[in-house]
C-alpha cells in the first residue's frame, strides 16, 4: 500500500489534492512549547519566529533540511518550490554551518540546474554549507552535477563521505545510496571509514547526517540498508541523526537499533521540508513524538558543550514550531 501511494503521488508530482490531503494527515501535531527565548524575523513572502535564544559561549547553531530546489524554471506556490521562504529563514538564523540532508537539487542534480535553482537561493550558503547527496543527486549517473557545484565541500568525489567538527562537536556527513556505492555494511567503503573516524575522535556529542531515513513514518518508510551506519554510531554512543526523502517534519525518541525507545539511542529527525514538495504521512512509526507533513521549514540545532537544543522553524504562513533539547550520551 505504501509504495503504491508514493508511485501515484511521484507521477503526479504530487498533485494538488495529495497536497491538500497531507495538510490535514496528522492535524497540527506540535512538539512540547518551546522555553527559549523568540525574535522576529523577516522572511520572503511574510514574517516567521525563529526560536533560537542566546548562544552559550563555545556553542554554534547548524541549520538543516533536505528535499530543496525545484526543477529550474518551475514557480513557487504554497504547495511547493518554497526554497526561497527556506532559504530566507536560514539567512535570518545566521548559522555556523547549513547541513543539507540530500535531493538538494530536483528532478536531476545536473550541475546546469544546481546553478540555475539551488544557487539562487541556498546556493548563498555555499561557503558553509556541508551537503550530503540524495537519490536525485545520483539519477541517471555518478552524481557529478553534485561533486562539481559543491567541490571539495561534498567530499570525495563518488563517494560523499566525510567528517568535521563544530563547537566540539563531531559531524559525519554518509551517503546513503547503499545500492549505488558498494554498500553500506561491514566491509563496504564507507563502514570501513566510519568505523575508523569514529575510532579516531575524541569529541564527547556525535551527529550523523545523510538522505534515507533509518526510521519513518513517511511514504517511503523505513530504510534497512543503513542499519549497519546506523549501528556503528550506537556503539560510539551518538547523540543524532539527521535525514530526508520522506517530504515531511518528523522527530523521534532516542531509539536503540530496532527502534524501540532507548534513553541512551540516538534521536532521529527527519526534516525532508526544504522547500521542493510535501509527502503525507502514513500512520505513526513506534518511538515517534511528533510529526508534521504540512508545513516547509528548517531545523535549527544549537551544539553546546555535552547537550544540544533544536528548533524546526516553519515557513511564512504556517505557525507550527518544535522545539527542546537533549543532553549527550
Amino acid at each position: 500500500m505504501r509504495t503504491a501511494l508514493f508511485r501515484v503521488a511521484a507521477a503526479v508530482g504530487v498533485a494538488a489534492a495529495l497536497l491538500a490531503a497531507c495538510a490535514g494527515a496528522d492535524g497540527p501535531t506540535q512538539g512540547p512549547p518551546s522555553t527559549l527565548t523568540s525574535r522576529s524575523t523577516a522572511a520572503t513572502g511574510g514574517t516567521t519566529t525563529t526560536t533560537l535564544g542566546p548562544v552559550p559561549d563555545g556553542s554554534a547553531v547548524v541549520a538543516a533540511a533536505g528535499d530543496i530546489a525545484c526543477t529550474p524554471g518551475q514557480a513557487p506556490s504554497p504547495a511547493g518550490c518554497r526554497m526561497a521562504d527556506t532559504a530566507a529563514m536560514v539567512e535570518a538564523a545566521e548559522p555556523a554551518a547549513v547541513l543539507t540532508l540530500g535531493d538538494n537539487q530536483y528532478e536531476v542534480g545536473a550541475l546546469d540546474a544546481f546553478r540555475s535553482s539551488y544557487d539562487a537561493t541556498w546556493g548563498r550558503f555555499k561557503a558553509i554549507t556541508r551537503p550530503s547527496a540524495g537519490n536525485h543527486e545520483f539519477s541517471g549517473g555518478e552524481a557529478k552535477g553534485y561533486f562539481e557545484y559543491f567541490g571539495a565541500a561534498a567530499g570525495p568525489a563518488g563517494r560523499g563521505w566525510y567528517s568535521f567538527d563544530v563547537a566540539g562537536w563531531h559531524l559525519v556527513a554518509l551517503n546513503s545510496n547503499c545500492s549505488i556505492i558498494g554498500g553500506c555494511g561491514p566491509g563496504s567503503p564507507q563502514h570501513e571509514w566510519l568505523r575508523a573516524d569514529l575510532a579516531a575522535s575524541d569529541a564527547e556529542c556525535t551527529l550523523a547526517y545523510w538522505h534515507h531515513p533509518r526510521f519513518s513514518s513517511g511514504y517511503h518508510g523505513d530504510d534497512e540498508s543503513v542499519g549497519p551506519l546506523w549501528d556503528l554510531l550506537e556503539a560510539d554512543s551518538a547523540e543524532l541523526v539527521l535525514s530526508g526523502h520522506d517530504h515531511h517534519y518528523e522527530r523521534f525518541a532516542a531509539m536503540a537499533p530496532d527502534g524501540a525507545p532507548d534513553p541512551d539511542g540516538i534521536r532521529q529527525f527527519v526534516v525532508g521540508t526544504g522547500g521542493r514538495s510535501l509527502y503525507p504521512t502514513l500512520g505513526v512509526h513506534k518511538g515517534s513524538e511528533v510529526r508534521r507533513a504540512a508545513t516547509f521549514g528548517v531545523l535549527l540545532l544549537t551544539l553546546s558543550p555535552g547537550s544540544y537544543r533544536w528548533n524546526f522553524t516553519p515557513a511564512p504562513g504556517d505557525t507550527f514550531t518544535d522545539a527542546g533539547q537533549g543532553t549527550c550520551n
